[in-house]
């Protein structure tokens, strides 16, 4: 988890920032730092904008749709498990249909405040195998683009490729990061947890806290593929906020400074009916309670 925002309360008085892990707020030379390193890497022009994406207290997100979803349908939020405001949860832990009031603001395309939107409730979250976070809204698809004039992600629902130009979107930075999938892990443990089929970054996507549950986004398609958690920050194997790739053999590889997302295409199927989560669907991948 590329960081909690435990010992970030400088940043937190300024953004007004949570507790999170993995990928959460830093301080303000890291913030200036990272700007920095996400200008130089970016490319000369770039399709990929903010719109659609959203800060959370603690973490990045974005409202995302399945292929499937109605514009009437009540909109979903993507976050990382890591970021629920109920803690993170334990390896096994799944939540299903949890009541949450949780709020979020919405970005336009230049990364700008325009509405703040409302859960209501915890769709789905889980550190277990992935890390990842679906809040159900009280607006719909329909009622956001009219109000804000701002259309949800749409999620891919084929497994991403190696090579391909990726942008990591933080809502909460207001900051983006370009790179591509470098390849992808067998196993990817931090601490207590183990997550399967990681995306790795190449390494110019230097993501830092506060990015924890930001889309990442193909630049080819626009599409969501994957939703970025962690990073090793220093070098350690397997520990809290310094994951370690576990290949199919049980080799162990740590490759400090470099980051990682959960692909999100195995959560499309789950997607039924007026968005609703069902974890019985066909081609279902996510883990159950």
């Amino acid at each position: 988890m590329n960081k909690p925002l435990i010992g970030a309360f400088f940043a937190a008085l300024l953004l007004g920032a949570g507790i999170t892990p993995a990928v959460a707020a830093e301080s303000a030379q890291a913030q200036e730092s990272a700007t920095e390193t996400a200008t130089e890497t970016a490319p000369a022009v770039k399709a990929v904008t903010f719109a659609g994406t959203v800060a959370l207290s603690n973490c990045s997100g974005s409202v995302v749709r399945s292929p499937d979803s109605q514009p009437t349908d009540p909109a979903l939020v993507l976050s990382n498990g890591h970021c629920l405001e109920t803690g993170f949860p334990g390896p096994g832990e799944v939540l299903v249909d949890r009541p949450s009031t949780r709020t979020f603001t919405l970005l336009n395309a230049s990364g700008t405040g325009v509405g703040t939107l409302k859960a209501s409730k915890i769709a789905y979250g889980t550190m277990t195998d992935t890390d990842l976070s679906l809040y159900e809204l009280t607006s719909t698809y329909e009622q956001i683009e009219t109000s804000y004039g701002i259309k949800a992600l749409e999620l891919e629902t084929a497994h991403p490729v190696a090579g391909t130009a990726i942008t990591v979107a933080s809502g909460y930075w207001k900051r983006t990061y370009s790179c591509d999938i470098d390849g992808f892990v067998h196993q990817l443990k931090e601490g207590r947890w183990t997550w399967k089929d990681s995306v790795r970054y190449t390494p110019e996507c230097q993501t830092i806290g506060g990015t924890s549950g930001s889309p990442v986004i193909d630049d080819a398609t626009g599409k969501v593929v994957a939703v970025n958690n962690t990073g090793n920050e220093s070098g350690q194997e397997c520990t809290d906020n310094n994951p370690c790739e576990v290949d199919e053999n049980g080799e162990v590889t740590v490759r400090e400074g470099i980051n990682y997302a959960q692909q999100t295409y195995n959560m499309v199927p789950c997607i039924g009916t007026g968005n609703k989560i069902d974890l019985d669907r066909e081609g279902c991948g996510l883990p159950k309670p």
